[in-house]
């Protein structure tokens, strides 16, 4: 089984990582050509195209101006260990012992709009690029069409390697809109949560 979650906006690159292990993201060299584009967007730009603060904006130029793709522990970190959005905090990734880690790296993906599909151990570089953010480029309008069925044959690549053909979809609409369905070779479960709240049930954000 396979399983697929969101990013997190949150990131955090000051608490030291509880592991020294780490891969290196496979799909370095498209991440390459959407942050070339994206130096050659104004703060200003950034902020519009993103709907961000003037700060946030100028904190994001100045990511895709120093992200570099010789990745290490010096300017990068693993994936499950930087994003500390609500999902990662219920993981509580850093209390994750090597064999669950291993456990995670085999079973876990994380969708990425800048890195595409993340492992766990992956490293990366801090960054905001959100799969619905409609940056034209060369291969489409916006990033689905920049990703296209690329997510889908490496996630089908990931099924081929543990011999299964089930993807559990804990993702977002948003996320899991960049896999084509069309091109999976998988039974895909999907997940939707709930609260019980003045007699029916809603979709909480904070839990969805």
């Amino acid at each position: 089984m396979l399983m697929v979650i969101s990013p997190a906006k949150t990131l955090d690159f000051e608490t030291p990582p509880t592991t020294g292990r780490f891969t290196q993201p496979q799909y370095l060299e498209h991440s390459q050509e959407l942050i070339d584009q994206l130096r050659e967007l104004t703060p200003a730009q950034i902020s519009e195209l993103m709907h961000l603060s003037d700060k946030l904006a100028g904190l994001n130029a100045a990511r895709f101006g120093s992200w570099n793709p010789d990745f290490t522990l010096d300017n990068a970190k693993q994936a499950l260990l930087a994003f500390k959005g609500d999902v990662y905090t219920g993981l509580e990734a850093e209390t994750l012992s090597e064999a669950q880690l291993d456990y995670a790296q085999g079973h876990l993906r994380m969708l990425s709009g800048l890195y595409g599909l993340l492992r766990p151990l992956d490293l990366m570089q801090p960054y905001r690029l959100e799969m619905g953010t409609r940056l034209a480029n060369a291969r489409g309008k916006d990033l689905y069409a920049f990703w296209g069925t690329r997510i889908s044959e490496w996630l089908n690549e990931a099924l081929a390697d543990q011999g299964d053909d089930l993807l559990l979809n804990l993702a977002s609409t948003e996320y899991f809109s960049a896999v084509k369905r069309s091109s999976l070779k998988a039974r895909i479960i999907d997940t939707e949560f709930k609260d019980f709240k003045n007699g029916q049930y809603k979709i909480i954000s904070f839990y969805a």
